[in-house]
């Protein structure tokens, strides 16, 4: 079966072509994938013939395909995208006024059962492959221009620590000269907790913010929200966070999911002043965003206001954050692909 061009660095790609073609085919190449966002060898019209018959015998250009696009009336869309092999999941194209953000996802559905979270209902289906993740950076470029894709978050489907090869493949994919050149600055990813993950993400050397989801500085609280603190507790992710501080330039965003009566007392301020007190850091408070079939309800103006003026106390540098795409249940813990030809 030919290999999907998109899970190729771009220096696996001129190797592929040396000997072949004349260098500078590959950079046109180049230029076709990552800058036009051309996925048809048809359409690359500078190329000769032979490379183009050449390109489709030894490569697939196969991008996921959209089976649904739901817009809100902030201008957030989520497309529901179909893989080759019929699985679906979810991307969220967020605009504004000067940034077009995507929320990637990394596999189909999840394993850690965030007790808030719509995609840890359908547990873990499998993991995306490089191609596919990258796929859907290339389709969401397309769908941007002639506006630039700005910001990527590794927020979408899916625990990226528990898939991390694939995700440090499509990084270094993405940021390569002859790639998207995409900026390490406006990329980030997102983990609920996973030492091991993160000190490998931090040995890696690849250049990328990091996202906890916290959403509890106590273990009893944060083992009833997520699964994964009973395996790894706060300290063990304290101490991971410390190591990847140590070899990186950027600090680390905890993002905090507001959710009345379960972690928006003083007590879980306390407990986030002592988590965080000595980690450089900020802090994103998000209000959460209610599930059908999950138990919680979204906080109210009020609420927050109170929370946001008690926390106003910690050290750190803290944001409300609104979630775009509520409309289409295309915000925060939200995305939840069903495996068929329809949502």
């Amino acid at each position: 079966m030919p290999i999907n061009i998109f899970g190729l660095m771009p220096d696996q790609i001129k190797e592929r072509l040396q000997g072949k073609f004349p260098d500078y085919r590959y950079r046109q190449l180049c230029d076709w994938l990552y800058q036009k966002l051309e996925s048809n060898p048809d359409q690359m019209t500078n190329l000769p013939k032979d490379m183009i018959t050449f390109l489709k015998e030894e490569f697939s250009f196969a991008l996921p395909e959209i089976d649904l696009a739901e817009q809100a009336d902030d201008g957030t869309t989520k497309y529901c995208l179909k893989l080759e092999d019929g699985a679906m999941v979810e991307m969220v194209l967020i605009p504004a006024e000067n940034k077009r953000t995507l929320c990637v996802s990394s596999q189909v559905g999840c394993s850690r059962a965030c007790s808030f979270c719509a995609t840890g209902t359908m547990g873990l289906i499998r993991n995306l492959k490089t191609s596919e993740i990258v796929g859907q950076i290339i389709l969401a470029s397309s769908l941007c221009a002639p506006i630039r894709l700005t910001n990527l978050v590794f927020m979408g489907m899916g625990e990226p620590m528990d898939n991390l090869n694939d995700v440090l493949e499509s990084l270094l994919i993405i940021q390569a000269e002859q790639g998207i050149a995409f900026s390490p600055r406006r990329t980030t990813v997102s983990t609920c907790g996973i030492p091991d993950g993160i000190r490998k993400l931090a040995d890696s050397g690849i250049k990328t913010k990091l996202a906890v989801s916290l959403n509890a500085a106590i273990d009893e609280k944060r083992n009833t929200l997520m699964p994964v603190n009973k395996r790894y507790p706060l300290l063990e992710l304290k101490q991971a966070l410390f190591y990847y501080l140590s070899r990186s330039k950027f600090r680390v965003t905890f993002e905090y999911i507001l959710i009345p009566d379960v972690n928006m007392g003083r007590e879980d301020i306390k407990a986030l002043r002592r988590f965080a007190g000595d980690l450089s850091c900020k802090i994103n408070f998000i209000p959460y965003n209610a599930v059908a079939q999950l138990p919680y309800r979204s906080p109210t103006e009020i609420e927050i206001e109170a929370f946001l003026k008690e926390a106003a106390s910690l050290n750190q540098a803290i944001t409300l954050r609104r979630s775009r795409g509520t409309q289409v249940c295309g915000a925060c813990g939200q995305l939840a692909a069903s495996q068929g030809d329809k949502k």
